[in-house]
């Protein structure tokens, strides 16, 4: 997979997405966040228009070290030639985050000089 580096040097890839395993996907453009350690983070209204179905609410440690209980939805990624269920935490900020669940077992290569991503 290929992504890009955007002029405020953020590391983005489109990711498709889809509310159920044999829904048609559309592509969601997901910064890169290595400091988070689950899949995605995607805001309440991306996560109302792609009608995702809600799971469990889940406790999470925030930078601060303050904790907060979040609701949490399931998608589905096809993610290198597998469909698979992903949990989306449910957030107010403005950039979907895919973070180290779906990093796990990949090779991440982010060309700052380029501006040039690959995940492999």
């Amino acid at each position: 997979m290929n992504g890009r580096v955007d002029e405020g040097n953020r590391a983005l890839i489109d990711i498709p997405v889809s509310n159920k395993i044999d829904s048609k996907c559309v592509q969601v453009v997901a910064w890169i966040d290595t400091a988070f350690d689950s899949h995605l983070v995607f805001s309440a209204d991306l996560i109302n228009q792609l009608g995702l179905e809600s799971l469990v609410e889940t406790e999470a440690v925030l930078a601060d070290g303050s904790k907060v209980s979040l609701e949490t939805f399931i998608c589905f990624v096809d993610w290198f030639g597998e469909r698979i269920p992903v949990q989306v935490i449910a957030n107010d900020g403005k950039y979907p985050l895919l973070g180290t669940g779906l990093l796990e077992g990949r090779r991440l290569s982010i060309d700052y000089v380029t501006k040039e991503l690959s995940l492999d």
